[in-house]
């Protein structure tokens, strides 16, 4: 399957723009993985280094929270989902989320068939009024009952709930004694693009559970597990081992985060590519034909632009996803300079008969 614009990987850039994803390791997680790989540790979790990313994540959130480790995003929400419902209930998300639309149905496996119930919303994020309006709907036996709702930040499509967003889908999880669930595979640039401390807009707007994404921040794998809610933790680690996410090395999932948390890495990784993000979306803004699908708010830039466009691009190296809507999506990255936009906008105006800019 390919569902991306461009397919020559060999004439690619040294750095592009289809996925945050390309990016390789960045520098101070790669020296922690080297200083992990000295010597021999203590397996499956119970080594300083895997003690030491979780106190990383305490310190982050300034709060004393379980942490577990999954090799992935996709085994971090459906096991983090699973543990939350029973088999019969339900988990209401915006029709875009990954658990949704990029799972393969792994949230259903691993919760025994918990049915995914999804909702509208603009630009990505939940409308709460028909997520609560699907809540309400039914109370009967014949219904599977609403349990999570589920959240993504930064969305699916590169936009940012607000904290006040945030307090609003608290009051509906109080409302109806739902748990609130949070894909955060972008947490970083979110936390970037507000411009608050975690806390404010994970268990400050009663957030139960948080998969805090690391491997789009400048790990090479892994994602950290986070339940505010200690007793919500139970047992965890025992659903981690059944469904393959008990690493026998732990540290090389964990040592990475060490070295993306403890010197302010992460945050520094987040807003280079929401700063850049934010380049392309000016540059383009001026070229005919071209418009913003969404608002540019993490970093991400969805765009409109003519097909000869984009297959100019494409021709000349440039390879980013024919994505939502039937929107180019230009993805920005921990290591994504302003000479990789400023060369990605001089081909894009030379394309469209624009002088050079400036």
């Amino acid at each position: 399957m390919k569902r991306n614009h461009g397919h020559s990987p060999v004439s690619a850039p040294a750095r592009g723009f289809a996925s945050d994803n390309y990016a390789g390791i960045c520098p101070e997680a790669w020296a922690m993985l080297e200083q992990a790989n000295r010597g021999h540790v203590v397996s499956y979790g119970d080594d300083p280094w895997t003690a030491r990313a979780a106190d990383a994540v305490r310190d982050l959130f300034e709060t004393s929270c379980e942490v577990f480790f999954t090799f992935n995003g996709t085994a971090a929400n459906s096991l983090a989902l699973a543990h939350l419902c029973r088999s019969y209930h339900s988990v209401i998300c915006q029709s875009r989320a990954h658990i949704e639309t990029d799972e393969c149905g792994a949230p259903e496996f691993f919760t025994g068939g918990t049915k995914l119930l999804h909702v509208g919303g603009e630009n990505g994020k939940l409308d709460l009024a028909a997520a609560e309006a699907v809540v309400k709907a039914r109370d009967d036996i014949h219904y599977p009952k609403p349990k999570v709702l589920s959240l993504t930040q930064a969305t699916e499509c590169g936009t940012v709930y607000t904290v006040d967003e945030l307090r609003a889908v608290h009051e509906v999880a109080l409302r109806h004694r739902l748990l609130v669930h949070m894909d955060g595979a972008r947490f970083a640039n979110a936390v970037a693009a507000l411009g608050v401390a975690p806390k404010e807009i994970t268990w400050k707007v009663g957030v139960d559970v948080l998969c805090f994404g690391s491997t789009k921040n400048g790990a090479p794998v892994g994602e950290a597990v986070v339940f505010f809610d200690r007793e919500l933790a139970a047992e965890f680690d025992y659903r981690c081992k059944q469904a393959g996410q008990l690493a026998s090395k732990m540290r090389f999932l964990a040592a990475p985060l060490v070295g993306l948390l403890e010197d302010g890495t992460w945050l520094r990784n987040a807003r280079n590519a929401n700063a850049r993000a934010a380049e392309i979306a000016a540059a383009f803004a001026v070229i005919p034909g071209v418009r913003q699908a969404f608002p540019v708010e993490a970093n991400a830039v969805f765009l409109h632009m003519p097909k000869t466009l984009a297959a100019g691009l494409d021709a000349r190296g440039w390879h980013f996803y024919d994505f939502i809507g039937g929107a180019y999506r230009l993805m920005c990255s921990w290591d994504t300079t302003a000479e990789d936009v400023a060369a990605l906008v001089r081909d894009a105006r030379e394309l469209a008969g624009l002088k050079a800019a400036g």
